[in-house]
């Protein structure tokens, strides 16, 4: 990992309870209060127990802090040469100019150090004006929740003109490509690649008037899978680290066995399946039963081919 614990989300959950502490006794609630919002689900396991057993000395039992004064959080030469180096991809001129110099430092690694494989040559134009102005009013659109005005080339056809209210960006990894995904009134759904954007613009319409009543776009469908794992050979700590960008949850059952749930859009539900199925017996799925049946269903296949 790059930082390591030093100043990770952990490091900031413990600042936050420090800090409160320095103001007033923190509560044992207060603290699994702090931690779930500054730190994530499983991390209720691990940080009270170690500030309340004092495995950590940062507070006392009655709930103050010995401290004088509150964490600071001065930046280090690893982080400005990590800034510095991400400073220097296209990509990150796309959200703005006002890009980190730092120059006592050397970046942490150059673009030419890195190389990708398995990933598609035609990649968005990332430095080109054009696009760079068209990405900064779609992202705008996203956050404001404004309909835009939309020309598009056709793969075959000649340019045409949508009105499409955007919902959110994707970034394809393999493709090296934004997608913007967002509604249109005739066909609902659409996905356009910001790649084949010829013009964009605001549509000088609000979300009221954009939408009729019965045409609202509905949120993404969301799965829950529930894991029940035995904390051998690190699997909690797989596990979580696996699913680290998804919303979970994780508690602790008993002795060394644990409950985690996974959230998920529906649109993932195959890539997830791959996942879980990459720990074999070291997890067992318990919800939801057609999560399961996919799973029966995969491994009942492989076993008919005679692996």
């Amino acid at each position: 990992m790059m930082f390591s614990e030093l100043y990770s989300a952990y490091y900031n959950a413990v600042a936050a309870i420090l800090k409160a502490a320095l103001d007033h006794p923190v509560s044992k609630s207060e603290i699994r209060s702090i931690v779930e919002k500054k730190a994530f689900g499983e991390s209720v396991l691990t940080i009270p127990a170690a500030l309340e057993e004092e495995r950590w000395q940062l507070l006392h039992p009655d709930g103050t802090t010995p401290l004088s004064h509150p964490p600071t959080l001065p930046m280090t030469n690893l982080e400005k040469r990590w800034l510095k180096a991400i400073a220097a991809d296209p990509r990150i001129r796309l959200f703005g100019d006002d890009l980190p110099d730092f120059p006592d430092v050397e970046p942490l690694y150059r673009q030419e150090d890195v190389i990708v494989f398995d990933r598609f040559a035609d990649g968005d134009p990332y430095e080109d004006a054009g696009y760079i102005e068209r990405f900064r009013l779609i992202l705008r659109a996203v956050r404001e929740r404004f309909p835009l005005k939309i020309e598009i080339q056709g793969r075959r056809a000649s340019p045409r003109k949508i009105e499409l209210f955007p919902d959110h960006l994707e970034y394809s990894e393999k493709d090296d490509k934004f997608r913007l995904v967002g509604v249109t009134r005739r066909h609902g759904r659409n996905t356009v690649n910001l790649g084949r954007i010829l013009a964009c613009e605001a549509a000088g319409t609000s979300d009221e008037d954009f939408f009729r009543e019965d045409s609202e776009p509905a949120p993404p469908e969301q799965v829950t899978v529930v894991m029940e794992l035995t904390n051998r050979r690190n699997a909690l700590e797989r596990v979580l680290l696996h699913f680290a960008n998804y919303q979970k949850e994780a508690e602790r059952l008993d002795g060394d066995r644990y409950r985690v749930s996974v959230t998920f859009d529906r649109d993932e539900e195959a890539d997830i399946l791959i996942r879980v199925l990459s720990f074999g017996p070291m997890v067992r799925v318990t919800a939801p039963d057609s999560f399961i049946a996919q799973i029966c269903q995969k491994l009942n296949r492989q076993k008919s081919c005679g692996l």
